[in-house]
Protein backbone atom coordinates (compact mmCIF):
# COMPACT_ATOMS: atom_id res chain seq x y z
CA UNK A 1 0.00 0.00 0.00
CA UNK A 2 1.20 3.55 -1.30
CA UNK A 3 1.14 4.69 2.47
CA UNK A 4 3.25 1.96 4.23
CA UNK A 5 5.99 2.04 1.36
CA UNK A 6 7.75 5.65 1.70
CA UNK A 7 9.16 7.46 4.10
CA UNK A 8 7.17 8.93 6.74
CA UNK A 9 7.60 12.43 8.46
CA UNK A 10 5.82 14.24 11.10
CA UNK A 11 2.97 16.62 9.09
CA UNK A 12 4.10 20.56 10.29
CA UNK A 13 1.62 23.16 11.06
CA UNK A 14 2.66 24.97 7.91
CA UNK A 15 2.26 21.86 5.71
CA UNK A 16 -1.74 21.76 7.41
CA UNK A 17 -2.40 25.12 7.45
CA UNK A 18 -1.41 24.80 3.65
CA UNK A 19 -3.78 21.82 3.37
CA UNK A 20 -6.72 23.26 4.87
CA UNK A 21 -6.32 26.69 2.97
CA UNK A 22 -6.69 24.42 -0.37
CA UNK A 23 -9.64 22.32 1.14
CA UNK A 24 -11.23 25.85 1.60
CA UNK A 25 -10.95 26.73 -2.05
CA UNK A 26 -11.96 23.08 -3.47
CA UNK A 27 -14.97 23.73 -1.23
CA UNK A 28 -15.70 26.99 -2.89
CA UNK A 29 -14.86 26.00 -6.30
CA UNK A 30 -16.95 23.13 -5.95
CA UNK A 31 -19.83 24.97 -3.99
CA UNK A 32 -20.00 22.30 -0.99
CA UNK A 33 -21.09 23.36 2.64
CA UNK A 34 -19.09 24.67 5.52
CA UNK A 35 -20.30 21.49 7.43
CA UNK A 36 -18.44 19.25 4.76
CA UNK A 37 -14.98 21.06 5.02
CA UNK A 38 -15.29 21.43 8.88
CA UNK A 39 -16.11 17.75 8.77
CA UNK A 40 -13.30 17.42 6.23
CA UNK A 41 -10.75 18.41 8.61
CA UNK A 42 -12.02 16.81 11.58
CA UNK A 43 -11.66 13.83 9.70
CA UNK A 44 -8.39 14.55 8.73
CA UNK A 45 -6.90 15.52 12.19
CA UNK A 46 -8.60 12.50 13.74
CA UNK A 47 -6.36 10.00 10.95
CA UNK A 48 -3.70 11.55 11.53
CA UNK A 49 -3.41 10.80 15.35
CA UNK A 50 -3.47 7.07 14.33
CA UNK A 51 -1.60 6.99 11.05
CA UNK A 52 1.28 8.36 9.22
CA UNK A 53 0.98 9.63 6.33
CA UNK A 54 4.01 10.21 3.56
CA UNK A 55 4.49 13.68 3.12
CA UNK A 56 3.61 13.35 -0.74
CA UNK A 57 0.37 11.89 -0.03
CA UNK A 58 -0.90 14.40 2.61
CA UNK A 59 -2.37 16.38 -0.76
CA UNK A 60 -4.53 12.68 -0.96
CA UNK A 61 -5.41 12.68 2.52
CA UNK A 62 -7.16 15.85 2.55
CA UNK A 63 -8.78 15.38 -1.17
CA UNK A 64 -10.05 11.92 0.45
CA UNK A 65 -10.87 13.45 3.86
CA UNK A 66 -13.07 15.85 2.00
CA UNK A 67 -14.81 12.95 -0.33
CA UNK A 68 -16.03 11.24 3.06
CA UNK A 69 -17.57 14.14 4.68
CA UNK A 70 -19.39 14.79 1.74
CA UNK A 71 -20.56 11.69 1.21
CA UNK A 72 -22.09 12.27 4.82
CA UNK A 73 -23.17 16.05 4.53
CA UNK A 74 -24.10 16.75 0.66
CA UNK A 75 -27.11 15.47 -1.33
CA UNK A 76 -24.36 14.52 -3.71
CA UNK A 77 -20.97 14.17 -3.57
CA UNK A 78 -18.19 14.91 -5.94
CA UNK A 79 -17.22 12.68 -8.41
CA UNK A 80 -14.00 10.72 -7.46
CA UNK A 81 -12.28 12.14 -11.20
CA UNK A 82 -13.19 15.67 -10.62
CA UNK A 83 -11.67 15.40 -7.15
CA UNK A 84 -8.43 13.74 -8.60
CA UNK A 85 -8.14 16.29 -11.53
CA UNK A 86 -8.33 18.63 -8.71
CA UNK A 87 -4.63 17.30 -7.62
CA UNK A 88 -3.60 17.36 -10.78
CA UNK A 89 -4.32 13.30 -11.39
CA UNK A 90 -1.34 12.90 -9.33
CA UNK A 91 -3.02 10.27 -7.52
CA UNK A 92 -5.06 7.14 -9.11
CA UNK A 93 -8.70 6.18 -8.29
CA UNK A 94 -7.13 3.17 -6.99
CA UNK A 95 -5.01 4.88 -4.34
CA UNK A 96 -7.83 7.40 -3.42
CA UNK A 97 -10.51 4.23 -2.46
CA UNK A 98 -7.79 2.04 -0.78
CA UNK A 99 -7.00 5.50 1.60
CA UNK A 100 -10.89 5.44 2.35
CA UNK A 101 -11.21 2.30 3.23
CA UNK A 102 -8.07 2.84 5.13
CA UNK A 103 -9.80 6.38 7.00
CA UNK A 104 -12.94 4.58 7.79
CA UNK A 105 -11.24 1.44 9.75
CA UNK A 106 -9.15 3.64 11.55
CA UNK A 107 -11.79 6.00 12.32
CA UNK A 108 -14.09 2.69 13.32
CA UNK A 109 -16.72 4.46 11.09
CA UNK A 110 -17.04 6.99 13.81
CA UNK A 111 -17.47 9.90 11.15
CA UNK A 112 -19.71 12.19 13.01
CA UNK A 113 -18.27 15.32 14.96
CA UNK A 114 -19.21 18.21 16.48
CA UNK A 115 -17.94 20.36 14.19
CA UNK A 116 -17.50 24.94 13.34
CA UNK A 117 -20.70 24.89 11.50
CA UNK A 118 -22.80 22.99 13.40
CA UNK A 119 -22.16 25.17 16.62
CA UNK A 120 -22.24 28.52 13.94
CA UNK A 121 -26.15 27.46 12.90
CA UNK A 122 -26.57 26.73 16.50
CA UNK A 123 -25.68 29.89 17.98
CA UNK A 124 -26.67 32.35 15.41
CA UNK A 125 -30.29 30.64 15.76
CA UNK A 126 -30.33 31.46 19.18
CA UNK A 127 -29.14 35.03 18.54
CA UNK A 128 -31.74 38.10 19.22
CA UNK A 129 -31.47 41.65 18.96
CA UNK A 130 -28.94 42.25 16.25
CA UNK A 131 -29.34 43.10 12.36
CA UNK A 132 -30.47 40.53 10.02
CA UNK A 133 -28.50 41.84 7.06
CA UNK A 134 -26.52 38.71 7.26
CA UNK A 135 -22.78 40.25 7.38
CA UNK A 136 -22.27 39.67 10.87
CA UNK A 137 -22.64 35.79 10.30
CA UNK A 138 -20.79 36.04 7.27
CA UNK A 139 -17.71 37.40 8.72
CA UNK A 140 -18.82 34.88 12.24
CA UNK A 141 -18.18 31.67 9.29
CA UNK A 142 -15.04 33.55 8.05
CA UNK A 143 -13.66 34.01 11.14
CA UNK A 144 -14.19 30.38 11.65
CA UNK A 145 -12.57 29.22 8.47
CA UNK A 146 -9.66 30.74 9.06
CA UNK A 147 -8.97 29.09 12.32
CA UNK A 148 -9.67 25.91 10.73
CA UNK A 149 -6.15 26.46 8.72
CA UNK A 150 -4.58 27.38 11.71
CA UNK A 151 -3.07 24.79 14.27
CA UNK A 152 -3.08 27.06 17.08
CA UNK A 153 -6.67 26.33 17.61
CA UNK A 154 -7.20 23.40 17.83
CA UNK A 155 -6.20 23.43 21.57
CA UNK A 156 -9.36 24.92 21.42
CA UNK A 157 -12.90 23.56 21.42
CA UNK A 158 -15.13 24.16 18.23
CA UNK A 159 -18.13 25.45 20.37
CA UNK A 160 -15.47 27.73 21.72
CA UNK A 161 -14.03 29.17 18.87
CA UNK A 162 -17.58 29.56 16.98
CA UNK A 163 -18.53 31.63 20.02
CA UNK A 164 -15.81 33.43 20.14
CA UNK A 165 -16.47 34.24 16.20
CA UNK A 166 -19.58 35.32 16.92
CA UNK A 167 -18.93 37.94 19.43
CA UNK A 168 -15.88 39.19 18.17
CA UNK A 169 -17.85 39.62 14.33
CA UNK A 170 -20.43 41.32 16.15
CA UNK A 171 -18.07 43.41 18.36
CA UNK A 172 -16.12 44.16 15.20
CA UNK A 173 -19.45 45.70 12.99
CA UNK A 174 -21.34 47.22 16.28
CA UNK A 175 -24.21 45.30 16.12
CA UNK A 176 -24.35 44.64 19.31
CA UNK A 177 -27.48 46.02 20.88
CA UNK A 178 -26.06 46.12 24.80
CA UNK A 179 -24.13 49.08 26.38
CA UNK A 180 -20.40 48.45 26.38
CA UNK A 181 -19.12 46.02 28.95
CA UNK A 182 -15.51 44.91 30.12
CA UNK A 183 -13.93 41.80 28.26
CA UNK A 184 -15.02 39.78 31.78
CA UNK A 185 -18.25 40.71 32.04
CA UNK A 186 -18.68 40.28 28.25
CA UNK A 187 -17.46 37.00 28.06
CA UNK A 188 -19.70 35.74 31.10
CA UNK A 189 -22.77 37.72 29.52
CA UNK A 190 -22.27 36.19 25.92
CA UNK A 191 -21.59 32.25 27.90
CA UNK A 192 -25.01 32.86 29.71
CA UNK A 193 -26.96 34.40 26.19
CA UNK A 194 -26.42 31.28 24.26
CA UNK A 195 -27.52 28.93 27.29
CA UNK A 196 -23.91 28.10 28.61
CA UNK A 197 -24.93 29.65 32.44
CA UNK A 198 -22.92 26.61 33.39
CA UNK A 199 -19.87 27.42 32.05
CA UNK A 200 -19.93 31.30 32.50
CA UNK A 201 -17.09 30.92 35.69
CA UNK A 202 -14.03 32.33 35.91
CA UNK A 203 -11.73 29.29 34.08
CA UNK A 204 -14.24 29.41 31.17
CA UNK A 205 -13.68 33.66 31.26
CA UNK A 206 -10.37 33.07 31.01
CA UNK A 207 -10.60 30.90 28.00
CA UNK A 208 -13.37 32.71 26.28
CA UNK A 209 -10.77 36.05 26.74
CA UNK A 210 -7.95 33.91 25.35
CA UNK A 211 -9.67 32.23 22.05
CA UNK A 212 -10.82 36.16 21.24
CA UNK A 213 -7.36 37.62 21.37
CA UNK A 214 -6.03 34.87 19.06
CA UNK A 215 -8.83 35.41 16.91
CA UNK A 216 -8.36 38.69 16.34
CA UNK A 217 -4.46 38.46 16.00
CA UNK A 218 -5.48 36.03 13.44
CA UNK A 219 -7.83 38.64 11.46
CA UNK A 220 -5.13 41.15 11.95
CA UNK A 221 -2.77 38.69 9.86
CA UNK A 222 -5.46 38.27 7.39
CA UNK A 223 -7.06 41.42 7.05
CA UNK A 224 -7.26 40.74 3.00
CA UNK A 225 -9.57 38.01 3.54
CA UNK A 226 -12.34 40.45 5.10
CA UNK A 227 -11.04 43.85 4.37
CA UNK A 228 -14.58 44.52 2.66
CA UNK A 229 -16.56 44.21 6.07
CA UNK A 230 -14.16 45.68 8.93
CA UNK A 231 -12.08 48.45 8.96
CA UNK A 232 -8.32 47.41 10.16
CA UNK A 233 -8.01 46.06 13.64
CA UNK A 234 -4.47 47.64 14.04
Amino acid sequence: HFWCEKAFIFITAEARSKLVSWLIAVRRQLKLSFESCCLAVNIMDRFLTTTSVAADCFQLLGVTSLLIATKQVEVYSPRITQLLLLCCNSFSREQLCNLECLILLRLNFRLAAPTHAFFLDYFTSRTTGYQTDGTWKWLACKVCELSLADYTFNKYTPSVIVLCAVKLAKDLLKTHSAQPTDNKAGSSKTLESFGFQEYATFGAQLLVQQCTEDLKLLLSLNQDAVQDFIAPLY
